[in-house]
């Protein structure tokens, strides 16, 4: 099977099966061409037509203003379900720095302020750290995600990876804080791990696994 791409409308169904029928769509809400490669490869599997909010006629923001990742995973998968009709699925995702008593948190995106790059958040993130010593720079990447169907919400989990903060970049693989974040039982930051391997530590893909066993029925379904 070819990777899969950054965005676009996947039929998972016919491509893995070579048919264009498929027994459910899904809007993975998020413009993040990261993180809806995230999930396309961990739903590779599914007969599902996954969509971003990048293929999607425009829709109104949702606004991001609860204190929780499960409040905000919540808000997000509602509204756009709401204004697509499509069975949507959110997540809130973020790191949680215990010597910044948990920033930056549900801020995570926008703690270097709005629209900045990866780069500058790590640049934020370390600057803000300058000084503490490693022991004391431990932190966990939390995820929470809803799916949202039929108007109510038909599966949560929220999902967390321990890990340190390095002091300077490691690896060029995936996006936002992950050249920063030092798995300690791996010895490897997020930003050196393949795919696979993120896919099987991390926040996210614990959460896309429990997703994905939840689907498994309801995409045979039809």
């Amino acid at each position: 099977m070819s990777p899969a791409p950054t965005h676009g409308l996947i039929d998972l169904a016919g491509e893995k099966n070579g048919r264009c029928g498929v027994s459910k769509r899904l809007l993975v809400a998020t413009r993040n061409p990261g993180k809806f490669r995230e999930f396309a490869q961990a739903l590779r599997e599914l007969p599902l037509e996954l969509a971003s909010l990048q293929d999607l006629p425009p829709v109104p923001e949702a606004e991001e203003t609860g204190a929780m990742f499960a409040d905000n995973a919540r808000l997000k998968a509602h509204h756009y379900h709401l204004h697509t009709g499509w069975m949507a699925v959110a997540d809130d995702s973020g790191l949680e720095v215990d010597a910044l008593q948990g920033l930056p948190g549900v801020r995570s995106a926008r703690f270097a302020g709005k629209g900045a790059s990866d780069s500058e958040k790590i640049h934020k993130l370390l600057e803000s750290l300058r000084g503490v010593p490693p022991r004391e720079r431990t932190a966990r990447f939390s995820c929470a995600l809803s799916l949202v169907d039929a108007g109510r919400e038909i599966f949560f989990t929220e999902q967390r990876c321990e890990g340190r903060i390095l002091e300077a970049p490691r690896g060029t693989a995936g996006f936002g804080y992950d050249p920063v974040f030092l798995v300690p039982e791996l010895g490897k930051t997020f930003g050196q791990l393949t795919p696979a391997e993120k896919n099987r530590y991390s926040h996210r893909g614990r959460a896309l696994e429990a997703l994905r066993r939840f689907l498994v029925p309801l995409a045979s379904e039809g």
